[in-house]
């Protein structure tokens, strides 16, 4: 089995480039080749319009920060961030330039005399990246470098190599089973499945319009139904689930479905209105809209990123997101609700 087959993109110079995926889709394998650490088979790899395939990887202009980062223990951070200078033989002089230039540039310009463990996570990220920049790398290749991070520090963190990558307008290239990390730093995304591009698009094109079943369950949060076409009329269709629900007025990917068709729907959780039953808000809805009735299984309480789960009439949990404000009108468990969403909101696709 290939781990990366027919694999071809083009990034542009000085962007954010996200290679998303599950464990095991051939991410990495394609990193190491473009570091020069792995040999493709067939194919080129080309930087700045040159031919890489026979550079070593200490030839080519590529550096690599790793998710352990392997900064030098024993070395503290002006030494970490100078050597690879003083390897590549540059003088004193430019030297403690370079590392007082990149140490302002990363906003920690009075850490040079510290040890490394004297160093938060955050800062040890900073310096891991200040350490290959320093270097001026055509290409900064990032292995999920936020995966030992805990989540409030990754959070920060995502922000903070947006910022660094804008400051040292260089081309990143980062790698991660995330897809938040992946929406939000990068400018372009390729999402990636058994060694090949599902998808390559903006976060914004990936999230809302996905081109697969595969892109659309990946990216994001949904809900989805498995089920076969009851009609099909002007680019839309009807659909029942295996759980017998109707599905009205499917419009996106519908133009490809057949009469007695399979199709997965899916729907986003924050897509979906919620009501109670006896709410007049349902008299302003239209009439193409889906709707089902419920009970609220659970809440799951995040602030203004609560979500509750709904039982639906097929016993099948449904996701929607909700706005609590703490008082005696918020939904609780056990509440009955209807839910609705829009045939717009409703992605299809082959089963």
């Amino acid at each position: 089995m290939r781990a990366v087959q027919n694999v071809s993109f083009d990034i542009p110079k000085g962007s954010f480039f996200s290679i998303l995926g599950p464990s095991g889709c051939g991410k990495t394998t394609l990193m190491r080749m473009i570091a020069g650490f792995e040999d493709p088979t067939e194919g080129d790899i080309r930087i700045k319009g040159n031919s890489v395939l026979n550079t070593p990887p200490n030839k080519r202009n590529v550096k690599m920060v790793f998710q352990h980062l392997a900064l030098f223990p024993m070395m503290n951070v002006y030494e970490n961030i100078a050597y690879g200078l003083r390897c590549r033989g540059d003088s004193a002089s430019d030297i403690k330039r370079k590392v007082q230039d990149v140490l302002e540039r990363i906003a920690l310009p009075d850490v040079g005399a510290r040890e490394i463990h004297q160093l938060s996570g955050g800062q040890k990220q900073r310096i891991a990246i200040a350490r290959c920049m320093v270097l001026d790398p055509d290409v900064l290749l990032l292995d999920e470098p936020l995966g030992a991070l805990d989540l409030k520090l990754r959070e920060a963190m995502k922000i903070e190599l947006k910022l660094l990558q804008h400051q040292f307008d260089t081309t990143f290239v980062y790698i991660t089973h995330d897809q938040s990390e992946a929406l939000v730093m990068s400018d372009n995304v390729a999402i990636m499945n058994d060694g090949r591009f599902e998808q390559l698009g903006t976060p914004q094109t990936l999230y809302h319009d996905p081109k697969t079943a595969f892109v659309a369950g990946f990216v994001g949060d949904n809900n989805h139904w498995q089920g076969k076409v009851s009609d099909v009329n002007a680019n839309r269709v009807d659909l029942v689930t295996d759980t017998g629900l109707l599905m009205k007025g499917v419009v996106r990917g519908a133009s490809t479905a057949v009469a007695g068709g399979a199709l997965t729907i899916y729907v986003r959780p924050e897509f979906i209105k919620t009501s109670k039953p006896s709410s007049d808000d349902n008299a302003s809805r239209s009439s193409d809209d889906n709707r089902i009735e419920g009970t609220i299984d659970s809440l799951l309480f995040n602030g203004a990123n609560s979500r509750i789960l709904v039982r639906g009439p097929g016993k099948e949990l449904i996701e929607a997101d909700i706005v609590l404000t703490g008082g005696t009108d918020d939904l609780k468990p056990g509440d009955a609700v209807e839910l609705s969403w829009s045939a717009e909101q409703t992605m299809c696709f082959a089963a």
